[in-house]
């Protein structure tokens, strides 16, 4: 494949990750990773996914560390972590930071942070930031301790909670296991948590400095400040650690009473010149039934745009939906008119019109103002009025976040929609890979609010198209793994063919009407340009899941419940025949067997190896498949 090498196949770059270092004190462990406490594991039980000092920018962009020292120390039952750090404001302002991290066999955990700027330091947010793990804790019982002693006997949110739902933490203690729980303490400032499932991390994350509180705000010159976090277990400390898994994973299939949504493609005026050299080709090769075309007069989107959706829609027959961004800025039914005139002038035939505020393009904080905006029933009631006969939808085109906080009433839409994107909070290949988990929890939420109201996610890719939470995305020449960037190298590599699977099925169940999981072309679309794991215009590896994914359109939908879904994702589908088809990938950067029962009747794997077919690799026995897939592999099987 191009020649490249295996890392660059897999993630679309040659630059590895920081490797991650296991300190280890007693049945206590710690990931250090950049200075920073990564999974915190007591006895082979996750107890933290996270415990980070972060530096945000005004944006909320993650500035990066640079390294001034870094001290390890490991005894026989302890070890201790001292380093400093430096952090760059884009005026020149430089942060200091001092911390230090001691682990004890007893279960204790202490990370403590010192820090000074030598002058004034523009920032949304500096601080610690601690995250809970989601799965097996959503539910659960949860001890809150406030900054005046009181104590709040409550529950983790089960459903996606849209504003903070613990303010004011002094401590919380969780159950890690039947008699074993965990005391997470906060000093040095006013800690509160937020759902970061709203953003797809599969976390609750308490943070330092209430949201409510100005941002961006400045840190004063020489002003030293220090905050701290300790993590205490308690219970039965002997109880056996959790062995380590070895057996081959498993697959269970069974047939839901969904049907497999239809596949969309985005379309963007900003990529116009891409999609028409090679919109022939990503038509034909992903099989996508529908092209949601993005409309954003604010940005001089006009009757050209139009006209080249619509040009692209007559090739392959799709269905168009115009993805609106209404200025308001006018009386709501003039602006919906203009759009709607030329749009009969272009020739673009809608199947729908998705319609939201620009406004509610920028997310609205706990704590803040909303802006000025037409009401819900306004918009769309102006809307049909401009688009007889149009299938009119709603939601946000940002996130689940603002479409949880400003929620759309049912009864005025014919669907709901919103986007998703992995790298809001953290870019690194296992964060957004974990964002998986929480799709799950979207779509329930989703429902628990809307019933069974026809239900659209996307354009959802791992780049980020707009950033709701500033002023705009992060610039990434280098390629880089960064938070909020408009373009993204594992979108480009086996890494995002392989998310899309995960995408794929962790939502399908939910019953969507459409998935959105690429643009046509540019940096978020399907044909590769320059430098990249696949030759200049040729397909990326997702633009073979789309295809696949495309195929399976509206047939009935199989799970594939994974006995380690950190590791496989898969869904699958049953043709009118009957016949079975899976679509499974690999989510790890390293190989993974699985068996299955069933034998295969045909069988296409994708893998840092390059395409292929064919049974070569599979072994059946007694009715059982046994197949190793390699690194971010995907395969498309047919099984009997």
């Amino acid at each position: 494949m191009n020649g490249r090498s295996r890392l660059f196949l897999l993630t679309g770059t040659d630059k590895a990750e920081p490797p991650a270092r296991l300190l280890s004190a007693g049945p206590l462990s710690i990931e250090l990773i950049d200075g920073n406490i990564g999974v915190v594991n007591f006895a082979g039980r996750d107890v933290l996914l996270s415990v980070a000092f972060l530096v945000r920018d005004r944006d909320w962009g993650t500035s990066a560390a640079v390294p001034v020292s870094l001290e390890v120390s490991e005894f026989a039952d302890s070890f201790e972590v001292k380093s400093i750090n430096q952090y760059l404001a884009p005026d020149g302002a430089c942060l200091r930071v001092e911390s230090r991290i001691s682990g004890h066999g007893d279960g204790s955990l202490s990370f403590v942070s010192t820090f000074q700027p030598d002058r004034d330091f523009e920032t949304a947010r500096t601080g610690f930031v601690v995250l809970h793990p989601v799965v097996g804790v959503a539910g659960e019982k949860v001890l809150v301790e406030h900054g005046d002693g009181s104590i709040e006997d409550s529950h983790w949110p089960d459903l996606i909670e849209p504003w903070q739902p613990f303010k004011d933490i002094a401590a919380i203690t969780h159950q890690v296991a039947n008699g074993l729980s965990a005391e997470t303490r906060f000093s040095g400032d006013v800690f509160e948590m937020e759902d970061q499932r709203n953003w797809t991390d599969a976390s609750y994350k308490t943070y330092v400095r209430p949201l409510a509180l100005p941002w961006p705000y400045l840190i004063q010159a020489g002003k030293l400040s220090s905050l701290g976090v300790s993590v205490r277990i308690t219970g039965d400390l002997s109880a056996p650690a959790v062995p380590k898994r070895k057996e081959a994973i498993r697959l269970e299939l069974v047939e839901t009473d969904c049907k497999m949504a239809e596949i969309g493609l985005s379309l963007r005026p900003d990529a116009m010149a891409d999609e028409q050299k090679h919109a022939d080709l990503v038509l034909a090769a992903s099989g996508a039934q529908h092209l949601i075309c993005h409309f954003d007069p604010l940005a001089g989107h006009g009757p050209a745009a139009l006209a080249h959706f619509a040009d692209m829609a007559g090739r392959k027959s799709s269905k168009a939906t115009l993805e609106l961004a209404l200025p308001c800025q006018r009386p709501v039914l003039d602006e919906l008119q203009d759009i709607a005139e030329w749009v009969k002038t272009s020739g673009l035939r809608l199947d729908s019109l998705f319609v939201s505020p620009a406004i509610d393009r920028q997310s609205t904080p706990p704590g803040s103002v909303w802006p000025d905006c037409p009401a819900f029933d306004e918009i769309f009631s102006n809307a049909r009025l401009a688009f007889p006969g149009v299938r009119t939808g709603g939601g946000m085109m940002s996130y689940f976040t603002e479409l949880n906080r400003k929620r759309v009433p049912a009864g005025l839409v014919d669907y709901i929609s919103h986007a998703t994107n992995p790298i809001v909070h953290a870019a690194d290949d296992r964060s957004v890979m974990q964002t998986l988990k929480a799709l799950a929890y979207i779509a329930r939420s989703v429902r628990a609010i809307y019933g069974d109201k026809p239900y659209r996610i996307g354009p959802s890719t791992i780049a980020m198209r707009q950033n709701p939470y500033g002023s705009t995305t992060k610039e990434n020449p280098q390629g880089d793994r960064i938070p909020m960037a408009c373009v993204d190298p594992r979108h480009k590599g086996l890494f995002g063919a392989a998310f899309a699977v995960g995408m794929a099925a962790n939502l399908m169940r939910s019953g969507l009407e459409v998935l959105t999981l690429s643009a046509l072309a540019g940096p978020f679309g399907l044909v590769a340009g320059q430098n990249e794991p696949a030759p200049e215009g040729a397909p990326r590896p997702l633009a073979h899941v789309i295809g696949w994914l495309s195929g399976f359109a509206g047939q009935n939908h199989i799970a594939a419940a994974s006995s380690s879904p950190d590791a496989i994702a898969a869904l699958g589908a049953i043709d009118n025949l009957g016949r079975r088809h899976l679509l499974i990938a690999n989510i790890t950067p390293q190989p993974q067997r699985l068996v299955m029962p069933g034998a295969v009747l045909e069988a296409g794997v994708m893998d840092a190896g390059g395409m292929g077919g064919g049974e070569g690799g599979f072994v059946a026995c007694k009715g059982q498949i046994d197949f190793v897939l390699d690194a971010y592999g995907c395969m498309r099987l047919t099984i009997g």
